[in-house]
């Protein structure tokens, strides 16, 4: 039987609600990551570091929530925080207590958080951290490294194309990218001369590298941006939307020892629930205030800022319990040590089997090469001299496919561990991946392996 007709017998509930899906959803899906052929599985539970479809399969579960589970699935501190503020009500349409310590945790934890505004996700965090900096400095570029992510809004959704001179996307219109350049990752000296003109109100990155580390970008170019970027009066953002409170308590500032000017948050500070914010300097975030008796201020030149759902109770309740948790300590270090002993079992099996591949990772975040003859990181962390080349496409959907036939499910070529994943899931894991190897190699995927 084959990777899909395997996958096809597993998973007749999920069948039936994509097919019921597809009359409801574009593509039948609620978002663009969880597109999947012949259908994506339903998960009805998960636990810990694990989750249950709706026919009954468990897997050792990569995606967390996008992310968003450092803590893992249904941890029963932050459950029962969420309880607690849903009997208090969802939504009081004013200020609530809860939202005072949650963002004094995050000036505690954020390296450069001196004032903090909330948000109901990532998207508009970037968003807003974008329109601050404009505001601040007066200026309208924006600097944006090639094939980085943040977010699905206008500016951040531009994209060069090899046959172009601008940015171009979808719904947007052409002269909306007039102000936005995109420099290659990781070169200084395009950097630079980016930069040159002193006209760009804010550099906006990744700090891991494109795609949450699949492209590592190094410490060092961190460092060099952070003082170009002091040099011309251009404000650095950097997203830490997944990185934040991942890397570090203090996320990927803490980690590399580089502060931004402003940072977006979201996943992990919101525990689990929908949330997000951006955090920075004073005199920037203070672009948002009132000023009582000066119209001018107020109605011209201040950033206005709605939103629904801004630190909606039970988010708040939900990402003060994660982050006091985070905040004393062990979490993150336990998902990286777990993470590094995944790497270090898949570089030794895709050797042992002569597999043309290997994995590398960036703190909890981890990444698959496959089908690519090349080197392996001399330890976890990418560190060969050419770039990463991630999977060969051919090879996504089955081996996402065979995975999931032997119970892990990834995020991409990829995925986020969690402080509840452990031995037991590493072990499962390289089973499933040797398992899925024997798979693709049956149907000539993968190659014999000598």
């Amino acid at each position: 039987m084959t990777i899909r007709q395997t996958f096809e017998d597993r998973h007749p509930g999920s069948r039936e609600l994509a097919e019921r899906a597809a009359d409801i959803f574009p593509s039948g899906v609620t978002h663009d990551i969880r597109s999947f052929e012949p259908f994506p599985i339903y998960v009805a539970r998960a636990q810990g570091p694990r989750k249950t479809d709706v026919d009954g399969n468990e897997y050792v579960d990569y995606i967390g929530g996008h992310g968003a589970l450092l803590l893992g699935h249904n941890h029963p501190e932050v459950m029962a925080a969420i309880r607690a503020a849903l009997e208090d009500g969802t939504h009081f349409g004013s200020s609530q207590a809860r939202e005072l310590e949650w963002g004094e945790l995050v000036l505690r934890m954020a390296p450069c958080a001196e004032r903090v505004r909330f948000t109901s996700s990532g998207t508009e965090a970037t968003m807003m951290a974008l329109r601050l900096a404009r505001a601040f400095s007066g200026r309208n570029r924006v600097i944006k490294l090639a094939d980085h992510f943040h977010g699905w809004h206008d500016l951040a959704v531009g994209q060069l194309r090899e046959s172009e001179t601008r940015a171009s996307a979808a719904g947007v219109p052409p002269g909306f990218y007039e102000d936005l350049t995109i420099v290659p990752q990781g070169d200084l000296e395009a950097l630079e001369q980016a930069l040159a003109p002193r006209d760009v109100a804010a550099m906006i990155l990744e700090p891991t590298g494109a795609h949450w580390g699949l492209h590592p970008l190094p410490a060092d170019y961190l460092r060099a941006a952070r003082e170009l970027t002091e040099q011309t009066g251009t404000l650095l953002i950097m997203d830490e939307v997944i990185t934040g409170f991942r890397m570090a308590p203090g996320g990927a500032q803490e980690r590399f020892g580089v502060t931004a000017d402003l940072a977006s948050y979201a996943k992990i500070l919101a525990g689990g629930l929908p949330g997000g914010c951006v955090a920075g300097r004073e005199d920037v975030v203070s672009m948002l205030e009132f000023r009582e008796g000066d119209e001018v201020w107020n109605r011209r030149l201040r950033v206005p800022h709605q939103g629904t759902y801004n630190a909606q109770p039970p988010a708040a309740a939900a990402g003060i319990a994660a982050l006091r948790i985070i905040e004393a300590g062990g979490q993150t270090e336990r998902a990286d040590a777990t993470t590094a002993a995944l790497v270090r079992g898949l570089n030794a099996l895709f050797a042992d089997r002569a597999v043309p591949g290997s994995a590398f990772a960036v703190s909890s975040m981890w990444h698959l090469n496959l089908g690519h003859d090349g080197p392996r990181p001399s330890d976890v962390e990418w560190d060969a001299a050419e770039e990463a080349r991630g999977v060969d496409p051919a090879l996504l959907v089955p081996l996402r496919q065979a995975l999931l036939n032997h119970g892990v499910d990834l995020m991409g070529a990829g995925g986020m561990v969690s402080a509840t994943h452990g031995e037991a899931e590493v072990e499962d894991t390289l089973a499933a991946f040797d398992a899925a190897i024997a798979d693709l190699r049956a149907e000539g995927l993968l190659g014999s392996g000598g």
